[in-house]
């Protein structure tokens, strides 16, 4: 039985990766560490919090102290790296927590891996540290790292930090880039699961600038399968790029879940742009389909449809979101343990 450290859990990406993992892995435990910061919720995990497989430690991937216990403690024997500030609006109000979580943070973790000598780490990394691409092309795992942002430049750094530990102390790392990801428990300050909160109540829907700006999106059950391709089978020192072959304008997907929602486009509000928004991001993920096997399941209509009725469902969960109430939960249900 492997076992598994799984630090982010909480997050949008993570609890899909563990409530997956746990669902098609029987053979798999899995430790989950989550400082439970704003977007870190325990109530994603709730379906499996009681499963003899899961166990739960909350903390900071920066805690040098709380790692070597979690990694002695529980033999664990490979690492997949969620934990991160993730939100590029965030990043630009102000950076610090992105250097602390993303670039101290990553450090703190690879040494304790070392130290303890994991078979396999696998850094989560995204496509926005190879910054902005022109109308034509997609980004390669050969693509000069250029980020734009301060998110995406701690990221890249983190990266960095992965590949000298890779070639300086040959921990077997691995670094994957994905796309934008979509889909169930994603709080509500991405674009999707944004635009999906105020359309069910009939709020305008912020749009940068003119709405052309090009992402690739991808159902975050088909980023977990690729996680799950590379922990089992990818190559320790690689990059592999992971896409939803599904490029759209922002404001073509916020038409799409309009036209879901049988909403009127004139909720839409055209706002100031951020600063340094990167025009389009495109993946080339031709390396993970043909090594492993790997390729996207979900088409993009067919994924918007389900998780448009994932958010019309479960309108508790984003109304906890919003109002913070979701705190609560791991004091209600982990404070005493």
């Amino acid at each position: 039985m492997s076992d598994l450290l799984v630090t982010g859990g909480a997050g949008f990406i993570g609890s899909n990766f563990i409530r997956y993992s746990l669902t098609t892995r029987p053979d798999r435990r899995i430790v989950n560490l989550d400082k439970l910061t704003y977007a870190g919720n325990l109530q994603n995990l709730k379906s499996i919090e009681d499963n003899d497989n899961y166990a739960f430690a909350k903390g900071s991937i920066c805690d040098t102290g709380l790692l070597d216990k979690v990694l002695s403690e529980h033999h664990i024997s490979a690492v997949v790296n969620f934990a991160a500030e993730s939100h590029v609006d965030r990043s630009i109000l102000g950076a610090d927590p992105f250097v602390e979580t993303n670039i101290k943070g990553t450090q703190a973790l690879l040494d304790a891996a070392r130290n303890h000598v994991v078979s396999k780490f696998i850094q989560i990394s995204t496509d926005e540290v190879y910054g902005e691409l022109g109308p034509t092309g997609r980004f390669t795992e050969e693509t000069p790292i250029a980020p734009n942002s301060p998110y995406s430049a701690s990221k890249a750094a983190a990266d960095l930090l992965c590949r000298a530990a890779f070639r300086t102390y040959g921990l077997p790392v691995i670094i994957t880039r994905c796309s934008n990801n979509y889909g169930p428990y994603q709080f509500p300050e991405k674009l999707i699961p944004l635009m999906i909160y105020k359309a069910l109540r009939d709020e305008p829907l912020p749009v940068y600038g003119d709405g052309s700006n090009v992402r690739d999106w991808i159902h975050v059950l088909d980023h977990c399968k690729a996680i799950d391709c590379i922990l089992r089978d990818g190559k320790a020192g690689e990059v592999y790029n992971i896409g939803g072959d599904s490029e759209r304008a922002n404001i073509d997907m916020v038409r799409l879940i309009l036209d879901e929602l049988g909403k009127p486009e004139d909720l839409i509000r055209f706002v100031k742009d951020r600063p340094g928004h990167d025009k389009r991001y495109a993946m080339d993920a031709s390396k993970i389909k043909g090594e492993l096997g790997w390729g996207p399941q979900y088409g993009l209509e067919e994924g918007i449809a389900e998780t448009v009725a994932w958010y019309r469902d479960n309108a508790e969960w984003v109304e906890n979101c919003i109002s913070g109430e979701y705190l609560e939960y791991y004091e209600r249900n982990y404070g005493g343990r």
